[in-house]
């Protein structure tokens, strides 16, 4: 059986050359995508995806909140420099105090966070720098480097251009510090020094018991931690306490303030006691010096009025004596010879009872008075008498 031509030409086609896409209608449900259309699609959805990762990052929600804090850091600086207005608080002398008083108050009283919170972090990263970054090896070399380019490019433009090139940056008029700048400077180093130099006055003449006893404290804890750490460790403690605990003591005010209540009362109450029982004992003790006082006294007095009976009793007595004796001699007082106790009683004293007057010349060599008188007539005399 034969097949017809057509379809043997048909099979010699499909055998000899290769199958060819025909037309596809419009009308066909089959969509293919084609490069135009392909980028066009990508594009549309490209340009979205972006505007929606621009408003994640810039939109209302991220930029609105990155705006509003730096509003805020903004205002609270400005509040905190607006600080420095001096106070209508004054020392117990009567002076006022400086506009730094004010400002390190609003500074660390947390009034301000983000202000003193940056502050707080730049002071800490100031000691940290200051102990491991050789800031001044660094200003003396970028010192050298910037004069040694200064004076190549003038010596370089001099030999090949015949004009310096780093004259040729020098300004018309070199710039200068203006007189109210300098000023307003030299005020503010004057009001922070006296403002150190009031403190430590005010602290040193106890004008407030609890901060001397404070500043105390710092000056004893101080002196015990500086033979273990570093200075910058010190000054790393002492400004993350200088900020950190009135911090601690605004978060938990009430309950800090509630110990220190229960503090002072005990404290107030064991004083008390103390006080009483002090006055008691002191009581008796007055009692007991009033009491033996009064025995000493009685005791002198006794030894007064028995010293005084002895003594009038000797008086009299011895007035008695001379009362006789000068009865005994006044009978007498008409006679002129005194050695006579009466008018026929021989006489009380012979001449043999005084001395003999010295009639020759002291024996030299003889020093004593009782050898001049053996070696006078009278003291050979008596030796013979005896």
């Amino acid at each position: 059986m034969s097949a017809p031509p057509e379809s043997i030409n048909l099979g010699s086609t499909q055998t000899d050359s290769p199958p060819q896409l025909g037309e596809i209608s419009h009308p066909s449900e089959m969509r293919i995508p084609t490069l135009s259309s392909t980028n066009g699609t990508s594009g549309v959805n490209g340009n979205t995806s972006m505007e929606d990762a621009k408003n994640a990052v810039y939109g209302r929600p991220v930029a609105e909140s990155v705006k509003d804090q730096h509003a805020k850091t903004t205002s609270e600086f400005s509040n905190l420099a607006n600080a420095r207005t001096t106070p209508d608080t004054k020392t117990a002398t009567g002076q006022p105090l400086t506009h730094y008083h004010s400002f390190f108050y609003n500074l660390l009283s947390w009034e301000n966070p983000r202000a003193t919170a940056i502050s707080f972090l730049t002071t800490v990263l100031f000691i940290f720098g200051a102990r491991y970054l050789p800031a001044l090896r660094w200003s003396f070399k970028i010192l050298w480097m910037t004069l040694g380019i200064a004076a190549s490019a003038e010596v370089a433009g001099k030999l090949v251009l015949n004009q310096g090139l780093a004259s040729s940056f020098r300004p018309r008029k070199y710039y200068t510090i203006p007189r109210e700048t300098l000023e307003s400077s030299l005020e503010d180093v004057e009001q922070l020094i006296n403002f150190f130099v009031i403190e430590f006055q005010r602290v040193l003449f106890a004008e407030n018991v609890l901060a001397t006893v404070t500043a105390f404290a710092a000056a004893l804890i101080s002196h015990g931690l500086i033979k273990l750490l570093p200075f910058w460790g010190l000054s790393l403690i002492a400004v993350s306490v200088m900020y950190l605990a009135p911090l601690i003591y605004i978060s938990n005010k009430e309950l800090i303030d509630h110990h220190i209540a229960n503090a002072s009362n005990i404290a107030n109450a064991q004083a008390k006691q103390v006080q009483d029982l002090a006055g008691h004992h002191t009581a008796r003790l007055t009692e007991t010096v009033k009491a033996q006082t009064s025995t000493y006294s009685a005791k002198a007095q006794e030894y007064m009025g028995a010293a005084k009976d002895r003594t009038s009793v000797a008086v009299g007595n011895a007035k008695q004596q001379v009362n006789q004796q000068v009865n005994s001699t006044g009978s007498n007082s008409t006679s002129n010879n005194p050695f006579k106790s009466g008018p026929d009683a021989p006489p009380l004293y012979s001449s043999s009872d005084f001395p003999h007057a010295p009639k020759q010349e002291p024996v030299p060599g003889v020093a004593s008075h009782q050898e001049q008188y053996e070696k006078s007539q009278f003291g050979g005399q008596a030796q013979t008498a005896l």
